[in-house]
């Protein structure tokens, strides 16, 4: 089988060469392309995930031989959560070769963050399947470059921080409440405040729930704590 155009471009900006391109194939193929010929990428999806964590939890231990389960645990969570594989996806332009259906294509397929963390993880797993680990780890080493020695010592998302700190002074967990949604049903836009019972409240606005509810939470720590 040899490569299409897209897919060779795509294998450069990866920094690996298929010895069975069908690996890639597969990984960038979506459930809503599934046909008798063709199979999607979930099963790699699954394999590339637990790849994905050793890897990390093998350059986390390295990077730091002193630092306690305490410190690494929220580490490799940060580094391996759905926002950062999608944000290495972006950085290779992996949505521009992805096989979607037309329904999921027409939705803005391609700039979804959840199919595009799916989707890195199941390159991962192509590589892995392809040429072995130590290939799979240099490309994911290659990838995450110096995410992985400039991650945060506290890494925990913002969500759970703002929720600790609230705790730590009797306060019940802070309310996430929707201010808005803005946009067409493929590519809405949530504007979200988060509010404090001690009175402090902070909005963002962002592309999911999830990420306006982060960016809310991370505005109003920052505002609590300055």
């Amino acid at each position: 089988m040899k490569l299409s155009a897209d897919l060779s471009a795509f294998s450069k900006r990866l920094g690996y060469r298929f010895n069975s391109p069908e690996f890639l194939l597969r990984a960038v193929t979506h459930s809503s392309m599934v046909s008798p010929h063709r199979d999607d990428n979930q099963r790699l999806e699954f394999l590339g995930d637990r790849v994905l964590g050793l890897v990390m939890a093998d350059a986390l231990l390295k990077a730091d031989q002193s630092a306690p389960e305490g410190l690494l645990a929220p580490r490799y969570n940060a580094l391996v959560r759905r926002e950062a594989c999608a944000d290495v996806a972006r950085q290779i332009d992996l949505g521009a070769v992805l096989k979607l259906g037309r329904s999921e294509m027409k939705s803005g397929g391609r700039r979804k963050e959840a199919l595009l963390a799916d989707a890195m993880e199941a390159v991962i797993a192509a590589v892995y399947s392809d040429g072995g680990f130590e290939a799979a780890r240099e490309v994911v080493l290659t990838l995450w470059g110096d995410r992985i020695h400039n991650v945060a010592d506290d890494a925990r998302d913002a969500k759970t921080a703002l929720q600790e700190w609230a705790q730590a002074r009797g306060e019940i967990p802070p309310q996430y409440v929707e201010v808005s949604r803005t946009g067409p049903d493929h590519q809405p836009i949530f504007t979200i405040e988060v509010r404090l019972a001690s009175g402090p409240s902070e909005q963002a606005t962002a592309g999911s729930k999830r990420q306006a509810e982060q960016a809310a939470a991370t505005a109003l720590l920052k505002k609590v704590t300055a």
